[in-house]
């Protein structure tokens, strides 16, 4: 985690240290575990991590370096692309299955219920969620 000071103020990265069901997305965040965070998530064994890919719209293999960083720990990454479906790359895709990882677009919402769903039957599962208004 790092950390940087601003007037006095330390500033963490988002990061919330467990596994928890997403209650609710949309106005640009999520609500999960009693907190609400604004903007995209990345949900992994080692918690819910605040994410910021470089383009959401072109995802690169830099995005999801925690999710590589992690990858023993995760089978099925669920990719929340945002109000649509929208492909990855073949070399992204290529990327993930050279680490055992199956990589799954589909829209934000799409990916939240599943993520629910794989989540409370105990699953191998992650997710990268792009923020929704």
């Amino acid at each position: 985690m790092t950390a940087a000071v601003a007037e006095g103020i330390v500033i963490r990265d988002a990061h919330f240290p467990g596994r928890a069901p997403i209650d609710a997305y949309g106005n640009g965040g999520f609500r999960f575990a009693e907190m609400s965070h604004r903007g995209s998530i990345l949900c992994l064994p080692s918690g819910i991590h605040g994410w910021e890919p470089a383009d959401p719209t072109k995802f690169a293999e830099g995005d999801f370096a925690r999710v590589f960083q992690q990858a023993d720990g995760i089978e099925i990454l669920l990719v929340g692309t945002g109000k649509e479906l929208k492909p990855l790359p073949p070399a992204l895709r290529q990327a993930f299955r050279v680490v055992g990882i199956s990589a799954d677009p589909m829209s934000t919402g799409a990916a939240v219920r599943t993520y629910n769903v794989l989540l409370a039957e105990d699953r191998a599962v992650a997710a990268a969620l792009v923020a929704v208004d």
